[in-house]
């Protein structure tokens, strides 16, 4: 049996996706993708993304609410997921190379708890941050993927790899 790449989506590929690229009158079959593609055991994201999405109170906002897949935003309630968070948090606490205020700020925001729950399941977090060896202003994703051994892609090489082809139609 071949394992699937199961994904783990960050806010801002939703939401990039509903300002930009596939915006729902746009680009629907984007959206229909997302579905099917959570109801094929290959993606998804967390309770703490939704949260996230919720304050922006747009068409995304209402998309979470009634037309994502039930069980989409996967609960982070799980020890292990906490304990792997702690163990991010105390990682970038002992990074000198990071501000406080951006250690605060990670400790207090969502890209832990992504990361946590992608280490504690096996999952391939997507994102559009980029690694930067020097930052210093802002505890990116991809740097604590790379400190914690969670791989990590961006959207459009996570379509690639589903083969995924969106196509005009003539209306």
């Amino acid at each position: 049996m071949v394992m699937k790449t199961q994904y783990l989506l960050d806010a801002n590929v939703l939401m990039e996706a509903k300002r930009r690229y596939y915006r729902f009158g746009l680009c629907p079959g984007f959206w229909d993708c997302i579905a099917w593609q959570y109801k094929q055991g290959t993606l998804g994201s967390i309770d703490r993304i939704k949260k996230e999405i919720d304050h922006g109170k747009d068409d995304l906002t209402q998309w979470a609410k009634s037309s994502a897949p039930k069980g989409f935003f996967a609960a982070t309630t799980e020890p292990d997921v906490a304990a792997w968070f702690g163990q991010m948090v105390a990682w970038t606490q002992a990074e000198k190379q990071y501000h406080p205020e951006d250690k605060a700020e990670f400790a207090a925001g969502n890209d832990g708890w992504l990361i946590a729950y992608a280490k504690q399941h096996g999952l391939t977090v997507v994102t559009h941050e980029t690694f930067d060896a020097n930052i210093k202003n802002r505890v990116k994703i991809p740097n604590v993927c790379i400190a914690f051994d969670v791989p990590y892609i961006d959207t459009f090489d996570m379509l690639e790899a589903l083969n995924t082809q969106f196509n005009w139609k003539n209306t």
